[in-house]
């Protein structure tokens, strides 16, 4: 998971960032969603076949002059799926 936040009024400009650099990857992950949130913030989630140590593509830290802080990157262990009654 990598999340980031725009300077003010940027917000557009990082979720385009983020959307081609997601594009460009090294390879295709299973699935990938990229998502916005108040405060210009961009969070893309990528999901891997693989060890939980495995070495993986990672998004790059966009210019600075673009995000207000370095960006955070986390990364999560699939435990189960759980499907909607609907």
């Amino acid at each position: 998971m990598w999340e980031a936040r725009a300077t003010a009024g940027r917000g557009p400009e990082l979720l385009e960032w983020a959307r081609a650099r997601a594009g460009e990857l090294a390879r295709e992950p299973l699935r990938r969603e990229l998502l916005r949130a108040p405060q210009d913030r961009v969070l893309v989630i990528t999901w891997w076949a693989g060890e939980y140590g495995d070495e993986l593509p990672e998004l790059p830290e966009p210019e600075a002059e673009l995000i207000t802080r370095p960006v955070h990157r986390w990364r999560f262990e699939s435990l189960e799926a759980v499907e909607s009654a609907d």
